[in-house]
């Protein structure tokens, strides 16, 4: 029988995962994303993607997570704040056997996951990717994605393997490690600089990393956050500034997730990131005071939008 893997929430990076997949005669994939123009768009005319490749496939997409049969495998792409409620909605999809990967930003999405599924992968991205449009994803680049146990979940390391091995035969990059924190918490700092400080100042990340104030700004918090993991104990999967350097040489002026939401007046993934990170500085003693300030900013710019009196 053909291997079922489900994408939960198919924006830009669930996009991208499975058109992949689509292209495997050996596995059936099925789309649940709560946007219906995006859902009739692959419907009527395919998943596209383009830039870095250009394919159209097609699946099987929906609204409504009836339609979807038992899988073997799901990934978790929608945005952090959205994790509860559409793992909610698809939980019954998950056998005992099955298991889920989160390869979402920030942290607690794979507790979140687990407290409905028995098996979790934990996982981090370093695809630069983004909507084009209904039923059309753009990417830019390749990279590596990193998956491996959620430890407390106790899933089995085969599991993780047996999902690369499908993800790379489809043209992705998937590494298996037994312990992906490192990977999750590169990403993770990474974010907590480069997304939140261009959400604050409209700057793409070529002009906030060019600019004085704003550069000292992420080398500060960039500290912060390696000096969480440190305390954790967490052995990071290379330098963030890695990948501050990368997006610098990118030729576009590329806006950080985080901005596209505070232009938008959308809640943004700032509870799972910053304040994630200062969370767990407060409870270890690290000081913590950039990644502090730049949440309580964030939730403020969010609580304007209310118009509260």
């Amino acid at each position: 029988m053909p291997l079922k893997i489900c994408i939960v929430g198919c924006g830009a990076l669930g996009s991208i995962i499975a058109g992949h997949l689509a292209r495997l005669s050996d596995v059936e994939v099925y789309a649940y994303d709560t946007s219906r123009d995006h859902v009739l768009a692959i419907r009527e005319h395919g998943l596209k993607i383009s830039g870095a490749v250009d394919l159209t496939t097609k699946l099987q997409a929906t609204w409504d997570p009836a339609e979807i049969p038992p899988c073997d495998f799901g990934i978790v792409a929608t945005k952090s704040i959205h994790t509860r409620a559409a793992v909610a909605q698809t939980a019954h999809i998950f056998g005992s056997s099955s298991a889920v990967c989160s390869v979402q930003n920030g942290l607690g999405n794979e507790e979140i996951i687990a407290e409905r599924v028995r098996y979790v992968i934990r996982g981090a991205t370093g695809l630069a990717v983004h909507m084009r449009g209904p039923g059309h994803a753009g990417i830019e680049f390749y990279g590596d994605i990193w998956i491996g146990p959620f430890e407390p979940s106790g899933t089995p390391y085969s599991l993780v393997e047996q999902l690369a091995a499908v993800m790379n035969r489809a043209g992705l990059h998937f590494v298996a490690m037994r312990d992906a924190r490192g990977a999750q918490w590169t990403k993770l700092i990474f974010n907590s600089a480069a997304n939140s400080i261009s959400a604050l100042t409209g700057l793409h990340l070529r002009a906030g990393a060019g600019f004085a104030p704003t550069a000292a700004l992420y080398e500060g918090v960039l500290k912060e956050g390696e000096a969480v993991a440190s305390a954790l104990g967490i052995t990071l999967q290379g330098d963030p500034r890695e990948i501050i350097a990368e997006g610098v040489k990118a030729p576009t002026k590329r806006k950080a997730s985080m901005l596209v939401d505070v232009l938008a007046h959308r809640q943004t993934e700032v509870d799972f990131i910053n304040g994630a990170i200062a969370d767990q500085g407060d409870k270890l003693g690290v000081p913590v005071p950039l990644n502090r300030t730049i949440w309580r900013l964030l939730k403020g710019l969010e609580h304007s939008w209310s118009d509260p009196e």
